[in-house]
């Protein structure tokens, strides 16, 4: 979709054109202001089904849990964290304990 540029100038100098001019920005505030509130009532409804929006979740309970005790603790955070195929830092994220190896 292409956008054409106004070729027609609005003189706010004049009262019509600066009544012009405010009725259109209110009308923009109004469109802004429907626009969010479809938007809260969309999540609202999702939120009431069950639907959580945005990305999901990586780090599952699961994977927490087997984070907290690798079967060796000599074993690299690094490969603690590619086992529960996570990056270093989300690991230490969910585990604020674990030692920076």
């Amino acid at each position: 979709m292409q956008f054409k540029r106004l070729t027609g100038a609005i003189d706010t100098g004049t009262p019509s054109g600066r009544f012009f001019f405010h009725v259109m920005v209110r009308l923009a505030e109004m469109e802004r202001d429907l626009t969010i509130e479809r938007s809260c009532a969309g999540l609202e409804v999702a939120r009431k089904f069950g639907w959580m929006p945005g990305k999901k979740r990586l780090m599952t309970e699961s994977k927490v849990a087997l984070a907290r005790k690798p079967p060796d603790n000599d074993t690299p955070r690094r490969e603690v964290a590619e086992h529960i195929v996570a990056s270093l830092l989300t690991l230490y994220r969910w585990i604020p304990g674990a030692s920076h190896s």
